[in-house]
């Protein structure tokens, strides 16, 4: 069996558990064809890089799998009649990885300072032009 990166983008009008379901409906589709699913990511609600569908934002979730192409194909067949989805991406990969994925690990560092924490200096003064 080969390992499998799956994301899947799903509509931002539907709820967080409604994506959990989704997920689960896949995680079916593969252990029903013998495969198996090592690790499942909520990447939460993000914005897309452009408009889908009319949709600027959508829920993400990573599902890591070992399992035949069969089961693979059928994901992507039910995926892609499935309204709630606005995109999914299968990757195949050597190995899958035990940590977590860069995004939930860049979400936990907090790059981001907090909007409290800003410089409240003095404005610079504004420089007054020469007329000549």
């Amino acid at each position: 069996m080969a390992f499998y990166e799956h994301v899947v983008i799903a509509r931002p009008d539907i709820s967080q558990q409604q994506v959990e379901t989704l997920v689960e409906e896949i995680t079916a589709i593969i252990v029903e064809k013998e495969g198996t699913v090592s690790n499942t990511e909520y990447w939460g609600l993000r914005n897309l890089a452009y408009p889908i569908n009319k949709s600027r934002k959508g829920h993400y979730s990573l599902i890591n799998i070992d399992g035949p192409a069969a089961a693979i194909q059928e994901v992507e067949r039910r995926l892609r009649i499935n309204e709630d989805v606005i995109r999914f991406l299968t990757i195949r990969v050597e190995e899958l990885s035990t940590e977590p994925s860069a995004v939930l690990s860049r979400k936990d560092r907090g790059d981001k300072p907090e909007r409290g924490d800003r410089d409240r200096g003095e404005r610079r003064p504004r420089r007054d032009r020469e007329d000549s």
